[in-house]
């Protein structure tokens, strides 16, 4: 049975963990869970509600032929996640891509590694009153999270409309706010708020343009395809994968993992269910 968990805090997390051990016991270890792992048994792992959890629910189907159990716990936040798994709370974690987990690992010190791409979520410009980047008023506040390991992402949008332009020589996933060199309408790049936060902001209207990451996207109920008015096509480098500590993507039922969520099982359920919105990666 798959098993899951709203987490508030991180002392709440501990708690569940404890009332939800294998066996009852309320104590356990990192090299316990290994163990118990090596033929089966159970992986611990926490991911945002929609899609990875959802994604992991289908997965979760297959791997009981495996005698793999996945006990997902749902974390709708992107700094809880990678502190969980550091902490050896959960096994693994499905919420980021590479280079959300390159920055937090080298920000926090965190030894942790990918163990494969699963999907990508196609970011996308909301605008409750505007069609097009171009409509765009000068001097326009464009909402965006503050996950600085995004911003080139961010800006991707507007360099690939001309309209602005960034320090020549820099990839534009390596870029960031201060790289603009041309921005002749004045845009005003706001990266003061949690991505959580960032649906409710667009429902109720507080800038001309909102970017907001699928995942949240999804669980707000917009869809990126159909309520943005600009979304990234399947070429985005920012893939979601599985994350693990350095060392566990070699575990056998981590592997199994992923070879489900790559599979084409998987791969047809990601297109039937979201239709563009979330695209399984190559």
């Amino acid at each position: 049975m798959k098993k899951y968990v709203l987490l508030l805090t991180l002392s709440v997390f501990a708690v569940i963990l404890a009332a939800c051990g294998n066996g009852g016991s309320d104590e356990s270890t990192s090299d316990e869970s290994a163990e118990s792992t090596e033929d089966g048994g159970t992986i611990s792992i926490a991911a945002s509600p929609a899609p990875h959890a959802e994604i992991l629910e289908e997965a979760a189907t297959l791997l009981e032929d495996e005698g793999i159990e996945l006990d997902i716990a749902i974390v709708n936040d992107y700094t809880t996640p990678n502190r969980l798994l550091a902490d050896e709370e959960v096994d693994a974690n499905f919420f980021q891509h590479t280079p959300y987990l390159e920055t937090e690992s080298a920000s926090h010190d965190y030894d942790l590694v990918s163990a494969g791409n699963v999907h990508i979520e196609p970011m996308a410009v909301y605008s409750q009153d505007y069609d097009s980047l171009e409509d765009l008023p000068d001097g326009s506040t464009i909402l965006v999270s503050n996950n600085p390991a995004e911003e080139g992402r961010f800006l991707s949008f507007f360099v690939n409309e001309g309209l602005i332009e960034i320090e020549e020589g820099i990839e534009i996933q390596d870029a960031t706010f201060d790289d603009i060199t041309e921005n002749p309408k004045n845009f005003d790049f706001n990266n003061q708020t949690a991505p959580e936060l960032l649906v409710s902001m667009y429902e109720n209207n507080e800038a001309p343009a909102v970017i907001i990451n699928s995942n949240f996207a999804l669980d707000g109920g917009l869809n990126p395809v159909d309520d943005s008015i600009v979304v990234e096509d399947g070429e985005s480098p920012y893939a979601n994968l599985i994350a693990v500590r350095s060392g566990d993507e070699e575990r056998e039922d981590i592997q199994k993992l992923v070879e489900v969520l790559q599979g084409d099982e998987i791969k047809q359920f990601i297109e039937d269910n979201y239709e563009g919105a979330v695209i399984p990666a190559e």
